[in-house]
């Protein structure tokens, strides 16, 4: 619907037009048991610069009652159209608007989701509003530059507990099962929040300088409560919030804070202002590794982050939701990096190994973007949640504070939140405060990194006379050409980087020296580098201060391709496995030599998140990127490496059960199936691996795919297990099955939905997509390359985005590495008109699979020399 992709210069006018003082909320959720609409009944109080001026307030709702504007009843049937509420003949100066309506609960993660749970048959309900989805159960003024206070009274179920922004009533207060909240603070819509049902609770607090105390709260489903460790999801959060309000010089602008785990949530969790909502999943119902545990944290510290710099201080419009989101995930990870008693002083490693590699995916595909992406409208900002937004925005951050230093830094984010508290800003409006603190002029650097597109790629030019001592060293920055059909020019950049020097000792490699500097240019002298002798490794961007590709010279190639597995620190570690890693997809490095160098030193590899992200990397390696003639002798060769690590493993240990994932994940033979099976109903065991009911799963959806446990086997696992997250698996190993039905029939119900045309709710559709893509059934697949393009343009102009993203992404013909893809792609881009917003998606998507095919024919290459 066109009424619903505001545009920024709808919003600009709307924005000069207006400013918003009040809405008081009333809904009525009695029946949310039953489900279907809710009673909605809104009164906002707004000024208008102009007498006579018209505009528009935004909702999406299936019937509209009333509408009233200044005590004057307006034919619904006239102004409510197309998501929106016309309204003409405003008043100079006060306005008042009513408007009651009949809202839908929702089963998309979008609006007010609702839930039930299989285990009490209760329902659950949470908001989730960001970016536009306030709307769906209120009217409003549906972007962040129009603040205003929020009060919501909520009539709900016998028995249920609301939670809001505000702190919540006690049982004293509430009367007739209706809970009536306190105005919030000034804030935007979309970070308003409410979450209702029969929530299981667990209450804290925080106790600060000066006699702060600011209430916690932890909340869950009863179906999940055993497994809920609220006393280290507080001491996360307490531990955030030391060390913000330090960072900040500004207390938290928040009455409460609570933290809920809800069912069914798209994203890992949501900044809502004193009321932050996480995906249930972050409830380990099993055992998990610590880099699952380091997630979760990271999770807690960027949602509290932004109290700070998203809720008290807004960006005026989407295009700088980079800036929200980077700075998040910046401060996040500094943070567990180097408060006091962190069980992560490793989060660097982690941000090298993980975010900034999503970062450089995103960054060469043909969507990319500068990081202050050009965001005309909200099906622009709705696609961008990307690896640029959050990734390579937080490194550039980072290369910024090393740039600045750290303490300017701060001291010039502590100047922008008290100048802008409760404030809507722009980059300027940092950018100006980091220039006061630091005395570096800011415009170059933001020009170069802000607002243009793609990597650099720094490579060491190391020169040696016969004894090996250092005649010349300098450092060659290189700009790759953008991607095909992405927008701008390569640029050279100035970075601050370290040079770490590595020499081996005692098997070990350990940095015997470090410099600093900045760079900039296509060639950088280092003159303090002359004179010595060449070291074992040479690091350029040691300590990962930059963005940029990192290339090793041939000598440090050699050692590290010999030693990698020896780096005494993770951090070194972590950067060289990145650059095999980007060197693989590049096709410069080919797959089976990228196989070969993991199995060389995944062994001594101690980073548990590290481990896990290589045995991700060499799957899809091994699967995408070889040669499909030697595909299976690389599959049959990792698993088994699999299966010997497995064994030898230390009983209990993180390494054990990441393992015997990755084992799972590509048992093909019958003997290895036949094992895997044995693991799974007891008959083998190794000393101290539980077979918990996730990996219990974990091995029955490969037994599924692979066509040994048929349909009772996965009927008697979901009675064993038969919670939502049981349902989901059940779901995930039906349409694994290596059947023409079980593809039909998964395919049927996330695209044409059930037998009346309802959707699936958005966690168990992305379980059956999930199931669906099977990388050992190619030719199975293969006849869904032509009923995607015959269905997605569809899908996307009659689902809600959530779920039509996870269909257009989700079911694109990616394992069909084929230039017949390419060129069936190519033709409907051509002929279908889509959107800009799916243009995107599918072009990313046809990349992955272009990459694919060079990939392949330089293993094949490499095959062929062998």
């Amino acid at each position: 619907m066109p009424g619903t992709n505001l545009t920024r210069e709808e919003a600009q006018q709307r924005a000069r037009l207006l400013t918003v003082d009040s809405y008081e909320i009333d809904l009525d959720l009695s029946g949310a048991q039953e489900g279907g609409t809710f009673r909605s009944a809104t009164t906002v109080l707004f000024r208008s610069a102009e007498a006579g001026a018209e505009t528009f307030i935004d909702l999406v709702a299936p019937a509209v009652h009333e509408v009233v504007l200044n005590g004057r009843a307006l034919d619904v049937a006239a102004v409510f159209r197309d998501s929106r509420i016309a309204l003409q003949h405003l008043a100079a100066g006060a306005n008042e608007l009513r408007v009651v309506a009949d809202c839908a609960y929702t089963n998309t993660g979008e609006g007010l989701h609702r839930f039930v749970d299989p285990v009490d048959q209760q329902a659950y309900l949470y908001t989730q509003f960001e970016v536009p989805d306030a709307r769906r159960v209120f009217a409003s003024f549906e972007q962040p530059d129009l603040k205003a206070t929020f009060q919501f009274t909520v009539t709900a179920p016998e028995g249920w507990t609301v939670i809001s922004n505000s702190p919540t009533p006690g049982p004293a207060d509430v009367k007739d099962n209706v809970w009536r909240f306190e105005p919030t603070p000034r804030i935007s819509s979309y970070i308003t929040a409410l979450i209702a049902g029969p929530y299981h609770a667990v209450h804290s607090s925080y106790e600060g300088p000066d006699g702060q105390c600011v209430p916690l709260g932890i909340y869950c489903r009863p179906s999940l409560a055993e497994f809920l460790d609220a006393d280290a999801i507080f001491d996360v959060t307490r531990q955030g919030f030391d060390w913000f309000q330090e960072k900040f010089a500004c207390a938290y602008p928040f009455a409460k804070y609570d933290q809920l785990f809800v069912p069914e949530f798209n994203a890992g969790a949501m900044e809502n202002a004193g009321a932050v909502t996480i995906r249930d999943q972050y409830v380990f119902r099993s055992k998990v590794t610590d880099a699952a545990y380091e997630v979760r944290a990271e999770t807690i510290l960027h949602e509290l982050a932004h109290m700070w710099f998203g809720d008290l201080v807004t960006m005026e419009w989407w295009n700088d939701l980079w800036l929200n989101e980077s700075f998040a995930t910046y401060t996040s990870i500094a943070c567990q990096a180097s408060a006091e008693g962190s069980k992560w002083p490793h989060a660097w490693t982690t941000f090298a190994n993980s975010m900034k590699t999503w970062a450089y995916r995103q960054d060469q595909l043909p969507s990319t973007h500068p990081i202050m992406a050009d965001i005309r409208d909200l099906d622009d900002v709705m696609v961008n949640f990307d690896g640029i937004t959050y990734a390579k925005g937080a490194s550039v951050l980072k290369q910024l504070v090393a740039y600045v230093g750290t303490d300017p830094f701060f001291k010039g984010v502590q100047a922008y939140f008290k100048a802008h508290a409760y404030g809507n800003t722009r980059l300027s409006d940092l950018l100006g405060a980091l220039e006061e603190t630091s005395g570096r002029d800011l415009t170059a650097w933001s020009r170069a990194w802000l607002e243009t597109a793609g990597i650099n790629v720094l490579r060491p030019e190391v020169e040696t006379d016969g004894q090996g001592i250092i005649t010349a060293f300098a450092v060659r920055q290189e700009a790759p050409a953008l991607p095909a059909g992405a927008k701008g020019e390569a640029t050279l950049r100035p970075h601050r980087i370290a040079i770490g020097l590595y020499e081996l000792r005692d098997g070990r490699l350990v940095r015997t020296d470090r410099i600093e500097l900045d760079i900039d240019g296509a060639l950088t002298e280092v003159p303090e580098l002359v004179g010595r002798a060449r070291p074992t490794v040479v690091l350029l961007n040691d300590d990962d201060l930059s963005y940029a590709k990192v290339r090793l010279d041939e000598v440090s190639l050699a050692n590290v391709t010999a030693h990698l597995g020896d780096f005494a620190e993770s951090l070194p570690r972590a950067l060289c496995w990145a650059s095999a890693w980007d060197m693989t997809r590049d096709g410069e490095l080919a797959a089976r030599d990228y196989l070969a160098l993991v199995l060389s030193g995944i062994g001594k590899e101690s980073d548990i998140g590290v481990v896990q992200s290589l045995h991700r990397q060499v799957k899809l390696a091994v699967e995408l990127y070889a040669d499909p003639a030697w595909r299976e002798k690389g599959l049959a060769r990792w698993t088994e490496a699999a299966l010997e690590h497995l064994r030898a493993a230390e009983p209990g240990s993180d390494h054990q059960l990441a393992w015997a994932r990755a084992f799972a994940a590509t048992a093909r033979t019958e003997g290895q199936l036949t094992y895997l099976s044995a693991l799974l109903d007891g008959a083998a065991v190794i000393e101290g691996l539980v077979v918990d009911t996730e990996l219990r799963w974990a091995f029955l959806e490969r037994l599924a795919a692979t066509g040994v446990a048929d349909e009772p086997a996965i009927a008697a696992e979901l009675e064993r297990d038969a919670t939502a997250a049981g349902e989901r698996h059940a779901a995930t190993a039906r349409a694994a099955r290596p059947t023409a039905q079980a593809k039909a029939a998964a395919w049927a119900s996330v695209v044409e939905g059930d037998s009346e045309g309802d959707s699936l709710p958005n966690a168990v559709q992305e379980a059956v997509i999930g199931g669906f893509v099977q990388t050992d059934q190619r030719e199975l697949l293969a006849p869904y390359t032509e009923k995607y393009f015959a269905a997605v343009k569809e899908v996307w102009d009659t689902r809600s985005h959530e779920l039509a993203q996870q269909i257009v992404v989700g079911l694109y013909p990616s394992l069909q590495v084929t230039p017949q893809t390419l060129a069936a792609t190519d033709a409907w881009l051509a002929s279908a008109e889509p959107s800009a917003a799916l243009r995107r998606l599918v072009s990313e998507s046809r990349a992955g699979v272009e990459r694919a095919l060079k990939a392949q024919a330089a293993d094949a290459a490499a095959g062929a020399r062998a």
